[in-house]
């Protein structure tokens, strides 16, 4: 069979060949524009699952209430002779509430306002009745059994009985009309009653958000697909703000039954105060300063992840590095420690004057003002206000004094400070910074001109990332930048920047040039991603000299000393000296791998070496003698903290799946171990020898506290073990999982040996905090949802008559949802603020770490909604975990994503204007 063409003529073999070809191209490109358009879809799918999952959690929580409000509505009617009117306004009133509290979470750019209902008047008897069983003494039966908002791992419905129900009739009040509220008949939440009959509908294989936030989240925000507009996205933060302000309620106090209900994002909780405070008790009574304060002694840690030329040696023999958002100015051989703490959040950058006295460091946004862009239309009118400072800016500070001389950058720099520099030539007079903006500004600034300095000129950098910038030091007017892609020499003349490409010519382009350093000479020397070293000539921008392969990957350091010897820091764990010419010497230090890699290496003091290195250590050594850590810390984000009961010793886990026990007096490490996990929460032993480590898988290892030796090891569910809890008398464990459940554990054999015993189930979200009773009978716990539950420990029973659990002792106070923790609240708090609490074994004082770096100071029991506390800053990320030394000389704190862990002082609060300049009082 012959192929015709269009004219009828017969193709050619070729002619069809080409034809073929044509097709399958067209084919190809139709497949690769199929695939992408599938990826964008798959894509817009998972963006979508979180909101889905939030979606439906919230519907199982409703559907929740509406049967519980069934239960009573059928109980009303049988008592009131089918009147139920009154109780019809209750449900229109609750229903409101339950709409108004997820009209977040419903519509990502809709906001209703301006609208209201009236509540309906209640009796005083009712009135303190929760909304939700799960906080109340109440006598409904779902209270004695809560049926759970949807869970990973199981899903509960309990019908509600009659013989429970309350006997208190309420009174009729009339209702405006809302655009949340409707009238609701019996017989329609009959039939949803019968649909939904279990909140396991809503269930999925996937993992369920237990607790829907209210306010979106900024990747909530991101992902969201109309809120693109840097307008639209403030205006609905604005609105979500003032949404959830409009909510904040006082704490309420009924004297008839002795009850404090808290309000968390709308939801009651209802807390019972103890018999001997019951009648003299007012929730808003001012409370005086607690007695004790804080004073920062020591800093774990040093960030060198992800930073680069950070840490140098001063001529008063301190090393100064930053972590978190301190700087940290650490004499090794006086073993003292002295801490700079102007800013308020991640340091990012630091440079050194000429000088070797002034020091420069940058930070990032602060956790409130992270869209610098609004600051920069509106800015306001004092740039060195307390809010002004939380926005990215430089500060220049004495580095014996610790005194702060100016502030720069506030209102010009939109997002961080990558890299800083002061100019060498003439003694340090300019200063230049690179922004982490899209744009990359770099700005130079006679920074000694006023308290803000005074910006010469700014130009746009690169569109790509930029890792290092340095004056040179034999030509004032030159400035060199390197980063991906590029390198690059800038001139500055008459106010103006001449920018320069690099040029590699016929040589291989690296992708990152990731170092750069200049000689005496004014030569410049880079080295980049593929391990190379480059030399180019002052005044020119063409490579003069390349050693290829001088490391086996990228080169992340170069040091040039006095002498003109170049020393240089990479990837591959080697330090490697080289002559003028760039020639080896053979003088090479290899870097342990426990340490990292070298991220950093300067002069120290003679022939001593100072290196900061990718996992987060500063060692000191020379090219004779091996290297020793000075300080180390964890790389990855801190949850598990865990004082020793009886030696100054405290211990901390997080998902580096590091383990490590530090001793407070010598401020060292005792002892790591790589446990292999993520670890999520620890606690010792009660007579400190057993040490216990929980992970995010749902399995907790059992070790010896001394030789780390593994005795054992136990799963519970597959969840992260949120808490663990040696109980007082040392025969029981609580285990807290985010399963929602407390496995109860009996200790046998000298704590080496653990029989469960019961699980305690109940919680309708991930547990939290735990805390057990003086006498170990008894266990109190919170949960994701802001419950606060109360348990039989012997029995792993829930005990629903919780206005009996009012004047019981409590060993411990971790719980952050108590009536001994009420004043830590802020006003309008959203249950997630504050993160974690701890009472001092012999003080009356009471400690707190929040979400937004804080560690805060109180009275115990702070029982008071406004609660006075004196306030210290430090942590650039939530603070995960607080905790007393067993003798309550000092307390410990640790950080998120910061990795720091801080060593307080805690001394008495004779004289409260002798606090440090990083607190602040309330």
């Amino acid at each position: 069979m012959r192929i015709a063409g269009e004219n009828g003529a017969p193709l050619s073999p070729g002619s069809s060949a080409a034809s073929n070809s044509s097709a399958d191209e067209m084919i190809e490109n139709e497949n690769h524009s199929l695939r992408d358009r599938v990826a964008d879809l798959e894509k817009k799918v998972h963006e979508q699952t979180d909101e889905i999952m939030c979606l439906r959690s919230t519907l199982a929580d409703v559907l929740r209430r509406l049967n519980t409000v069934e239960g009573a509505s059928r109980v009303s009617v049988s008592q009131s002779g089918g009147r139920a009117t009154p109780l019809k306004d209750g449900l229109r009133q609750r229903h409101h509430n339950s709409e108004a509290r997820d009209v977040s979470k419903r519509a990502s750019s809709s906001f209703v306002s301006g609208r209201s209902t009236s509540v309906s008047h209640i009796r005083r008897g009712a009135h303190y009745q929760s909304t939700s069983s799960l906080y109340s003494d109440g006598h409904s039966s779902s209270s004695v059994s809560p049926a759970p908002s949807p869970s990973p791992t199981h899903a509960q419905t309990h019908a509600p009985s009659p013989t429970h129900a309350p006997s208190t009739s309420v009174q009729h009040a009339r209702h405006t009309s809302s655009p949340f509220a409707s009238p609701a008949r019996p017989a329609q939440l009959g039939a949803l009653n019968k649909r939904w009959a279990s909140t396991s509908d809503f269930t999925t294989p996937s993992r369920v958000a237990h607790v829907p936030c209210l306010t979106p989240t900024n990747s909530q925000l991101a992902r969201r697909p109309n809120s693109g507009s840097l307008h639209n996205l403030t205006s609905l933060r604005t609105a979500t703000s003032h949404l959830n302000l409009s909510r904040a309620r006082e704490a309420q106090y009924n004297p008839e039954e002795g009850v404090v209900k808290l309000y968390l994002r709308g939801r009651p909780l209802n807390l019972y105060v103890p018999s001997a405070l019951r009648d003299s008790y007012n929730p808003t009574t001012s409370t005086p300063h607690p007695p004790a304060k804080l004073k920062l002694e020591w800093v774990y840690g040093y960030r060198g992840r992800d930073c680069r030329n950070n840490v140098y040696q001063l001529p008063t023999g301190e090393i100064v590095y930053f972590v978190a958002a301190v700087v940290v100015l650490y004499n090794v051989e006086d073993q003292m420690q002295r801490h700079y703490l102007g800013h308020t959040d991640d340091i990012k950058c630091l440079a050194v004057h000429p000088n070797k006295l002034l020091i420069a460091t940058g930070q990032t946004a602060g956790h409130d003002r992270r869209d610098a862009r609004s600051w920069r239309l509106n800015p306001p009118a004092d740039h060195l206000s307390h809010e002004a400072e939380e926005w990215p800016h430089i500060r220049i500070w004495d580095s014996v004094s610790l005194n702060t001389l100016h502030i720069i950058g506030i209102s010009d720099i939109e997002r961080s400070v990558a890299c800083l520099a002061f100019s060498k030539a003439d003694g340090g007079s300019l200063l230049v910074a690179v922004d982490e903006a899209p744009d990359h500004n770099m700005s130079v600034w006679d920074w000694s001109r006023g308290e803000r300095g005074y910006k010469l000129l700014e130009t746009k950098c690169s569109a790509d990332q930029v890792l290092a910038v340095d004056f040179s030091p034999v030509d004032r007017s030159t400035i060199i930048t390197c980063g991906k892609n590029h390198i690059s020499f800038w001139n500055y003349e008459s106010g103006m920047l001449a920018k320069r490409m690099g040029i590699f010519e016929n040589r291989e382009r690296p992708k990152y040039v990731t170092s750069i350093s200049i000689t005496d000479a004014g030569n410049v020397i880079s080295g980049d991603s593929n391990g190379n070293l480059l030399i180019w000539q002052r005044g020119g921008n063409t490579v003069y000299k390349m050693v290829r392969a001088a490391h086996d990957g990228p080169v992340f350091s170069i040091l040039v000393q006095k002498d003109g010897t170049i020393i240089t820091g990479g990837k591959d764990g080697k330090i490697v000296e080289w002559d003028r010419d760039l020639e080896r010497t053979g003088n090479v230090i290899e870097i342990p791998e426990q340490y990292g890699s070298p991220r950093v290496v300067t002069s120290g003091r003679g022939t001593q070496l100072v290196v900061g290195t990718t996992r987060n250590c500063v060692l000191e050594g020379t090219f004779t003698f091996p290297m020793r850590p000075v300080m180390q810390g964890h790389t990855e984000e801190l949850w598990a903290l865990a004082p020793h009961p009886s030696h100054h010793q405290f211990l901390t886990a997080g998902y580096d799946r590091c383990c490590y026990l530090w001793d407070t007096m010598a401020h060292t490490i005792v002892w790591s171990k790589d446990i292999g996990e993520h670890a999520q929460s620890a606690v010792f032993s009660s007579n400190g020898e057993i040490v216990i480590v929980g992970t995010t898988s749902g399995r907790w290892f059992v070790m010896d506290a001394e030789t780390r030796e593994m005795y054992s090891q136990h799963q519970d569910g597959n969840e992260p073990i949120q808490v663990l809890k040696i109980s007082p008398n040392g025969q029981y464990l609580a285990v807290g999982s985010r399963d929602n459940n407390i496995y109860i554990y009996q200790i046998s054999e000298d704590c080496r040996k653990y029989t469960r015993i019961g699980r305690c189930q109940g919680h309708a979200s991930f547990v939290t905090h735990l805390d057990w009773s003086a006498d170990s009978q008894f266990l109190q716990s919170n949960s994701g949802d802001y419950e606060l539950l109360f348990w039989n420990a012997g029995l792993c029973r829930q005990i629903v008559q919780t206005s009996q659990m009012r004047d019981v002792e409590w060993a411990s106070n971790t719980c952050t949802l108590t009536f001994a923790t009420l004043g830590i609240w802020p006003e309008g708090a959203d249950g997630t603020d504050v993160n974690t609490c701890a009472k001092a074994n012999d003080r009356a004082v009471l400690a707190t770490g929040d979400d937004f770096g804080k560690v805060k100071m109180f009275s115990s029991p702070a029982c008071h909604q406004k609660a006075r506390y004196l306030e210290y800053g430090g942590h650039s990320s939530h603070v995960t975990a607080v905790g007393f030394i067993h003798d309550d000389s000092r307390l410990i704190s640790t950080g998120g994503r910061d990795t720091a862990i801080m060593q307080w002082v805690v001394s008495s609060n004779s004289s409260l204007s002798s606090s440090s300049s990083s607190s602040s009082q309330r």
